[in-house]
């Protein structure tokens, strides 16, 4: 399975880089292939690190303005002319999303791919990894969004919440009914 994962490039301290390091590696133990963007910094390099440790693929979409960042060595790398192609390539590799931590690149790809959901554009499986409460607040929001009539879909259809690494990938392999 391809798993695009959205996620910072920032460095993080360990109750983040913990997390991502353990789900990185539950993919590559499992064989699936890493879709990220392609970046060899911060949360982006711990993914992709233990996700290549642990035997997966990595395929990276990265930017033309990011390119210098670009992982060395991944198995596939594309440069995409803008973040908008980006996203879109993102999505076309990818067999199902993973939402990580992440800055407002993250939120914009994270809700880019819920949109798409919502008006039934994919039916790609998206988790959401509310690692160390980390989204709480956006999953209240989105709750709020359900109760008040702002989805025309309920929002068990759009996201997985998933407090663990080891959740999110158990989603992701019964939607494809793996094990």
């Amino acid at each position: 399975m391809n798993i695009c994962v959205f996620l910072s490039a920032a460095d993080l301290d360990e109750r983040y880089t913990r997390p991502a390091r353990e789900f990185a590696e539950l993919i590559g133990k499992a064989g699936h292939t890493l879709v990220w963007g392609g970046s060899n910094v911060g949360l982006m390099k711990v993914v992709a690190d233990g996700v290549h440790q642990a035997g997966g693929r990595l395929l990276g979409v990265s930017v033309e303005f990011l390119a210098a960042k670009a992982r060395p060595g991944a198995d596939e790398m594309v440069i995409a002319a803008d973040l908008a192609e980006r996203k879109k390539l993102l999505l076309e590799k990818a067999d199902a999303v993973v939402i990580m931590v992440g800055g407002t690149g993250t939120l914009d790809e994270a809700t880019e791919i819920l949109e798409l959901k919502k008006h039934g554009r994919t039916d790609k499986p998206v988790v959401l990894l509310n690692t160390a409460g980390f989204y709480d607040g956006l999953k209240q929001q989105f709750r709020r969004m359900e109760g008040e009539g702002f989805l025309p879909r309920p929002l068990s259809e759009l996201v997985f919440f998933a407090e663990e690494p080891v959740g999110a990938l158990a989603y992701l392999e019964e939607s494809f009914g793996i094990r």
